[in-house]
């Protein structure tokens, strides 16, 4: 099988990949377009901040697997490898400590304005008298907006720095909410509205898109601070810069909408002018602790999927299928049975959307279990049943 890394991983890593028997091509500086060339006859394909585009996933005819090695994916084409069966899959949880470690400097530097101070030392200017008046953070409210590990990385944090935490994550209980020691809210408005500083930590999707607007940023206390540690994209960027404007709001971002693809170039936005501002290079993940532990995962999950066909943390298959309608066939465990049940339905019309065969003791019999996109007729079942020697027993459910 031919692996192709298309980012830069520690090179430690890379015989890691070769021991489990993959052809290892490392093109860390391929790029979007160039990686429609170089996955062309991939199998496997690892990246991070490159695009894998509908262009380089149709060209790859014999991709099965695409590994992001990191925690969001939004950077690839999902939809266009699940119209061709490719599994995707990512790292979740192994940059959580980087990604809040990161999300606290930018919190001490917007409340310190730590790099103002640089910026007139650098400078030969002195002047304590205007850098003297942070407010500092113990017993500041600092609201959370999603509780994935990189959340509760944060939470634990400003905890530490003896700030008062609340919380909200569509998911997020009462007894959860105790456990971590955290005020639940209703939304993230409820967040705006309470809190002197909110932090995002949510994957971007279409119910987050734009999730932070000019409702959330009118809800805020003047002067409060905006962190986002998590995607661009969740943010209305343009709302954003008028809050600032016009009520203080200090911002703290990790993550732009647009924001480049390259590792270098040229980068202008408005935001970057404004008073109150504090931002870094998407560089929440890029720490050799987490950089090392993300390599390690995705060197797991390649060698699940080699020794399996198992792909651990995949995000692009449906869980469970969503029909009622079941089949159940209890059959002798030969060559051909469920190919012929498989063909019944098939002349049916009927499509099976999950299906799972369990193999008793001795290796003799098996029970298939087929959820179905439609009912199973009367005539389907009875001419399942009459597979002679293959078949014991079926039942439809639903």
């Amino acid at each position: 099988m031919r692996l192709v890394i298309a980012d830069k991983l520690p090179s430690k890593f890379l015989e890691d990949f070769r021991s489990l028997g993959l052809e290892v091509d490392y093109a860390p500086d391929a790029g979007a377009e160039g990686l429609v060339a170089a996955a062309a006859t991939a199998n496997i394909v690892v990246v991070r901040s490159t695009k894998v585009t509908r262009k380089a996933i149709e060209a790859a005819k014999n991709l099965a697997l695409i590994i992001r090695a990191g925690a969001g994916y939004d950077t690839i084409d999902v939809n266009a490898a699940s119209e061709r069966g490719i599994y995707v899959t990512n790292c979740p949880g192994k940059n959580s400590v980087a990604v809040a470690e990161l999300t606290l400097g930018l919190i001490l530097a917007l409340d310190r304005r730590i790099p103002d101070n640089t910026r007139d030392l650098r400078a030969g200017q002195w002047n304590k008298k205007e850098y003297g008046k942070a407010d500092g953070l113990k017993g500041k409210v600092i609201g959370v907006a999603g509780l994935g590990p990189i959340g509760r990385a944060v939470i634990a944090r400003a905890q530490a720095f003896e700030m008062r935490v609340l919380a909200w994550s569509r998911s997020l209980s009462p007894q959860a909410a105790e456990e971590l020691g955290v005020e639940a809210c209703a939304s993230v408005l409820e967040l705006a509205e309470r809190c002197d500083i909110v932090s995002v930590h949510l994957p971007q999707s279409a119910s987050t898109k734009k999730m932070f607007g000019e409702a959330f940023f009118a809800r805020m206390k003047k002067g409060a601070m905006f962190v986002n540690t998590s995607r661009g994209g969740l943010v209305d960027q343009p709302a954003l810069v008028r809050a600032m404007k016009e009520k203080g709001l200090r911002a703290g971002l990790d993550v732009f909408d647009p924001e480049p693809a390259e590792g270098a170039c040229t980068f202008h936005d408005d935001l970057f002018a404004l008073p109150g501002f504090v931002g870094t290079h998407h560089i929440g993940a890029s720490t050799e602790e987490a950089q090392n532990a993300i390599a390690a995962e995705a060197v797991r999950i390649c060698g699940e999927f080699v020794r399996t066909g198992q792909v651990p943390n995949v995000v692009n298959v449906k869980r469970h299928a969503t029909t009622h309608f079941q089949l159940i066939v209890r059959h002798h465990d030969k060559v051909g049975v469920l190919a012929a049940v498989l063909g019944i339905i098939r002349n049916h019309d009927v499509n099976v959307e999950e299906m799972s065969n369990t193999i008793f003791e001795g290796a003799k019999t098996a029970v298939a279990v087929l959820r179905l996109s439609s009912p199973a007729s009367p005539t389907m079942v009875v001419e399942i049943a009459e597979l002679k020697d293959q078949v014991i027993f079926v039942e439809a459910k639903g």
